[in-house]
């Protein structure tokens, strides 16, 4: 199973997807935002960043492409709860564009999350 980076200001948002990927055999870790996501990248390895997109400090387009820079091979899926209603701007789109294997709207459902991980880690 793969050693997964959550990113999230929402410690509650961060415990359920841990809960969900460890049930699944994968191992968690966890950063409050990009700043700390990429400490933790410097520190160890990691086959999969599971990131938000609205954090303070470094949010998740900046983190993903400095990712996208620094370890070009980590794959990476994006979180949102603004994907785009009433009008607004689609960031789980422009994630995509900028770098992100995959995205996934939030709230999260613990099974929906599962399938876009195994999806990611599975490809080449």
């Amino acid at each position: 199973m793969a050693r997964v980076l959550v990113v999230d200001d929402d410690p509650i948002c961060r415990a359920i997807a841990c809960e969900a990927l460890s049930a699944s055999g994968h191992c968690c870790v966890e950063a409050e935002d990009g700043e700390v996501a990429v400490t933790r990248l410097r520190e160890a390895a990691f086959e999969l960043v599971l990131t938000d997109l609205l954090m303070p400090n470094k949010e998740g387009i900046e983190t993903i492409m400095e990712i996208r820079q620094s370890w070009p091979t980590v794959k990476v899926i994006a979180m949102s709860g603004t994907a785009g209603q009433d009008g607004g701007i689609d960031l789980l789109s422009i994630a995509g564009r900028l770098g992100a294997d995959a995205t996934i709207p939030k709230p999260l459902r613990a099974l929906a999350l599962l399938e876009v991980v195994d999806r990611v880690l599975a490809k080449p």
